[in-house]
């Protein structure tokens, strides 16, 4: 057994409990915590594959953005714990049906159609790199990056602007004036 399988089958092992953990974990942020496991998991087995840059995003992106706001969410929402809802009566015959068609599909394909995809074609070296994609990115794709910045900074001062508290009293955000001699049409004036 070479070390390339062994830890193959060391992280691949790691990634279903980590996402078995994930789904059967009654506490959201347990399960948060399991999902943040698989995917550093998945990251690793990226550079078991010599693909730098994936494995990079897929921490930066996935476990660094995405696990942080879902975590964040959990803890505001004091959704920690899931409730116990009755399912549909319907839920559970179909699952079952569902899963043994996956199920006889994948063991079909595994069994019986072992030669289906041609084999792999040759790679060049530098291909996938940091340094390729940055390349590619800044220079050809300059316009598209640029581009998605802006609207990425623009949803981010929204989201900014939408969830400030109201003032009390008033129906327009905290730190929100209105120009000087204009009055807000749900302002009453006392006439005396």
């Amino acid at each position: 057994m070479s070390l390339n399988l062994l830890l193959f089958l060391i992280l691949a092992g790691l990634a279903v409990l980590s996402a078995l953990g994930m789904l059967l974990s009654r506490n959201a942020l347990h399960s948060a915590l399991y999902l943040i496991i698989n995917f550093i998991t998945v990251a690793v087995m990226y550079l078991t594959l010599h693909a730098p840059f994936i494995a990079i995003v897929q921490i930066t992106v996935y476990t660094g953005a995405i696990m942080v706001l879902f975590v964040f969410v959990i803890m505001l929402l004091g959704a920690e714990q899931i409730g116990s809802r009755h399912p549909q009566r319907w839920f559970l015959p179909l699952a079952i049906f569902l899963g043994t068609v996956l199920l006889i599909e994948t063991m079909y394909i595994v069994l019986y159609q072992r030669n289906l995809t041609p084999g792999a074609a040759k790679i060049a070296e530098q291909f996938g790199s940091p340094k390729a994609i940055g390349e590619l990115l800044f220079n050809q794709y300059l316009l598209p990056f640029e581009a998605t910045s802006i609207l990425l900074l623009v949803a981010m001062i929204g989201a900014i602007v939408l969830t400030k508290r109201v003032e009390a009293g008033t129906d327009h955000p905290a730190g929100i004036e209105h120009p000087a001699g204009i009055e807000h049409p749900n302002t009453q004036t006392e006439e005396k």
